[in-house]
């Protein structure tokens, strides 16, 4: 299954984990990321820990626990390549997550594209 039709048709949490440059690590939870194609997923981010960890550290690492019983999902390893502020292709991507940023929230959004390093599955070594 590509990534685009996984994380179009499976529910579950995901988990965005960034480090700054000093490597304190965060840990946040974000919605199913926009599969731009099978190297390349982007998130819309708000000024927060997690967009202000990639500027000075472009590596994160993306986990999403598929919804259910036992441990089934992704660990996808990402480096960030660029991004794109306030623009009209970040509403167009919010309409499609409406409950991440409200409409009437006047912060800064960020359109962050990934590119993909590595995919494993939620549990074990890389099949």
């Amino acid at each position: 299954m590509s990534l685009s039709d996984y994380f179009d048709n499976v529910q579950g949490l995901g988990i965005l984990a960034t480090a700054d440059s000093d490597g304190m690590v965060d840990l946040a939870i974000y919605a199913r990321p926009h599969v731009i194609d099978e190297i390349t997923i982007a998130f819309v981010m708000r000024e927060r820990l997690s967009h202000q960890n990639l500027k000075s550290n472009p590596n994160a690492a993306y986990m999403f626990v598929e919804q259910g019983e036992g441990y089934v999902g992704k660990r996808l390893y990402l480096t960030k390549t660029r991004e794109e502020t306030n623009t009209s292709l970040i509403e167009e991507f919010r309409r499609r997550q409406p409950e991440i940023c409200a409409a009437d929230d006047d912060s800064n959004k960020y359109l962050v594209f990934l590119q993909i390093n590595d995919v494993w599955p939620l549990v074990g070594d890389k099949e």
